[in-house]
């Protein structure tokens, strides 16, 4: 331990979850640093990793965390950062780990400066069949957008099952609670300055599109309007089609198949079988909080040929700091 950093150790229940590549920097238990742990996602991920056995936090002096030589000091330490700054201080970060070489550690970002640049993994683990094992082996991982990845879970199944074109125009509409929207918005609603609902992203240039667009594997750009309401934290995100304009006009319950048949096996992705959404009458988005949980449904008519493909989540759990944990866990090779 260094004179900049304080050390908190995390008692490890069994060290039959730690594999031998977290003793690559001679420790029996691997080590992380948040950079940026003062933030919302960095506070939410250091109290998700309290409950992680098996893994070492260093954190540096609150003095010196704007200091380059102190941050790269500790960064040497460690088996991996987690990045949970602005898009241009984790391009800076990146660029100081590159100058470490193969000693440097593994990286997650949590900002949206590497969510679709070359050479970085996606931590979205129920993607696809091979995207597991490619967070597990990989040393830059992007930590994905809450709204992209309740999305992206929504599309890509039914766009690899040919039952949505690439090309179809796509809407997205989604809500969340006031703490996915940085600290400028957390204010506002705490100190009551903030209306109880409102629409953002209104001249179509959300930052999570250019992520939602690649991988949910659409060609044409969606729609995506989000809003936020006066609630701390949960998500809902769905997506309307008129089933008679797909090609084969696929009933309600082909879509449903084809999301139980990709999420076959996933723990933390649920899709509610059509009786029980049958019987929702309302959704609220709040279900989730303090779980890692997502929960895909799809909403059928009996009269008409439309159907709602819906998305429920903690913003703050699978949307992000419970997904970086994911990803550290695979990364560490720390049991789940």
């Amino acid at each position: 331990m260094t004179s900049m950093a304080s050390t908190a150790a995390i008692a490890p229940q069994s060290s039959s979850n730690v594999q031998p590549q977290s003793q690559s920097k001679g420790r029996i238990k691997p080590a992380i640093f948040i950079d940026g742990e003062a933030g919302t996602t960095g506070l939410e991920i250091r109290r998700r990793v309290a409950d992680v056995a098996g893994m070492e936090v260093k954190s540096i002096a609150p003095a010196e965390r704007k200091d380059p030589g102190a941050r790269a000091r500790l960064m040497r330490e460690v088996d991996l950062v987690v990045l949970c700054l602005p898009d241009e201080a984790a391009r800076e970060a990146v660029a100081l780990i590159d100058t470490m070489g193969p000693a440097g550690p593994k990286v997650i970002d949590a900002s949206t400066a590497h969510r679709v640049a070359p050479g970085w993994v996606y931590g979205f683990p129920e993607m696809g069949p091979d995207q597991t094992a490619a967070v597990r082996a990989g040393r830059r991982v992007s930590n994905p957008g809450c709204y992209p990845t309740a999305a992206i879970a929504l599309i890509r199944p039914l766009v690899e099952a040919g039952l949505l074109p690439a090309d179809y125009p796509v809407t997205i509409n989604a809500v969340s609670g006031y703490s996915g929207g940085g600290r400028s918005m957390i204010e506002a609603y705490k100190a009551g300055r903030a209306p109880p609902f409102e629409l953002y992203g209104l001249t179509f240039e959300h930052k999570h599109l250019p992520e939602l667009q690649q991988y949910a594997k659409l060609t044409r750009r969606p729609i995506f309007i989000p809003s936020v309401g006066n609630y701390r934290q949960g998500m809902l995100v769905s997506v309307p089609l008129h089933l008679d304009t797909l090609p084969g006009k696929p009933s309600a319950r082909d879509l449903e198949a084809a999301l139980i048949k990709h999420y076959a096996g996933a723990t933390l992705v649920k899709v509610l079988p059509g009786e029980a959404a049958a019987m929702d009458r309302r959704l609220e988005p709040e279900a989730l909080n303090g779980t890692d949980m997502l929960e895909l449904r799809v909403y059928a008519s009996d009269r008409h040929p439309h159907a709602l493909l819906v998305a429920r989540l903690d913003n703050l759990g699978k949307g992000a700091s419970g997904a970086a944990v994911a990803s550290m866990k695979l990364m560490l090779g720390i049991a789940a």
